[in-house]
């Protein structure tokens, strides 16, 4: 719900509120206090008044100070405090207001005296002090459920976008490009060189098995997310022969960083839709990385076609993988992709945490 229409709504209530308030105060006193007065009338809806101005002041100081992002118990004592000091500002004001009224006879209490003792002032101020904390109770606990519903769809949705990203990304990886010329491939490989067939079918096997298994994990080990790339580039590597040069180095620590699930299978498969496939004669694609002061460096670079630098995605990464690759860094984590002498590189830096 937009703030304006909440504020717009709590101050409907609020009105409504201490006008009932005003209202059962006079009937009550009419009743039960020896008729009504013109005294007891300024009381009523004076008081009624100066608490309809309080509640709605405590309201956006709380708002203001960001109060319900604190835990609970620091919560209700900021609250206990407001409805305390509330209570008192509301009382000095009225007495302010009705001893000058009572001395110049502007009211009266039908021919009673005000009772201004020190007892009768605690009894004003407790009551006082009941009326506005029960009300700051019942606004204050509607917006906790409220403030909680919108916290919970929140997540709710931020699970959901990242849901989609991650199918997205895996639609993207298994995307049918990929597959029709692995089949293709080794429909001619089949007939032509049956050992290299096997080999190729085993190399799919293994990439398509990673894509299913591990679209369910958030984090993997380099090494591991090497050897699943090694198969995949083995894939390709029927479909653009000599074209496709893969040149990688990565140090024995490195190995053994983690990174997110698929993030240097989008990098590369990045690299040759975006640099292989539309330079005329191929190119290499280079895969290094290593880890330092506690930050794994990965960088994947591949020539730079002339369609690929007039291509947006290519050069800004707004891909449907990119995207995803972005969302699963966290906090710490870097992405970056530039064109560089001819080239497009892309930079993954990833924080590794201590392990024991």
């Amino acid at each position: 719900m937009p703030e304006s229409t909440s504020t717009l709504r709590f101050w409907l209530i609020n009105t409504l509120g201490w006008a009932l308030f005003c209202v059962v105060s006079l009937a009550m006193t009419g009743a039960f206090g020896g008729g009504s007065s013109s005294g007891s009338t300024l009381i009523s809806v004076g008081l009624g008044v100066l608490l309809y101005a309080i509640s709605g002041s405590v309201r956006a100081l709380a708002l203001r100070r960001h109060w319900w992002r604190l835990d609970l118990g620091a919560l209700v004592l900021r609250l206990a405090l407001a409805v305390l000091l509330g209570a008192a500002l509301a009382q000095l004001l009225l007495t302010a207001v009705l001893q000058p009224a009572l001395a110049l006879g502007w009211v009266d209490f039908a021919g009673q005296s005000g009772d201004f003792r020190p007892v009768a002032r605690l009894l004003y101020w407790l009551n006082t002090v009941l009326m506005l904390g029960l009300w700051t109770a019942l606004w204050a606990g509607l917006h906790g459920v409220r403030s909680a519903r919108q916290a919970e769809l929140a997540r709710l949705r931020a699970e959901a976008e990242r849901s989609a990203l991650e199918r997205d990304a895996l639609r993207a990886r298994l995307n049918p490009h990929f597959m029709f010329n692995a089949l293709n491939n080794l429909r001619a490989l089949i007939l032509e060189d049956p050992e290299r067939a096997r080999q190729m079918v085993t190399d799919l096997s293994r990439t398509l098995r990673h894509a299913l298994e591990h679209a369910r994990s958030e984090e993997a080990v380099l090494a591991d997310e090497l050897a699943v790339v090694r198969d995949y580039l083995a894939v390709e590597a029927v479909h653009y022969e000599q074209r496709l040069q893969v040149h990688i180095e990565v140090s024995g620590e490195a190995a053994q960083a983690r990174l997110p699930v698929m993030a240097l299978q989008l990098l590369v498969e990045n690299a040759i839709k975006h640099g292989i496939a539309v330079c005329p004669g191929g190119g290499e694609v280079r895969i290094s990385a290593q880890c330092r002061d506690g930050l794994l460096r990965l960088q994947v670079d591949n020539p730079l076609g002339v369609a690929a630098a007039g291509n947006a995605t290519a050069t800004t990464g707004h891909g449907v993988g990119l995207a995803y690759l972005r969302s699963q860094l966290g906090r710490g984590g870097r992405f970056h992709l530039q064109p560089l002498d001819g080239r497009m590189q892309a930079l993954l830096e990833i924080p590794q945490c201590a392990r024991p």
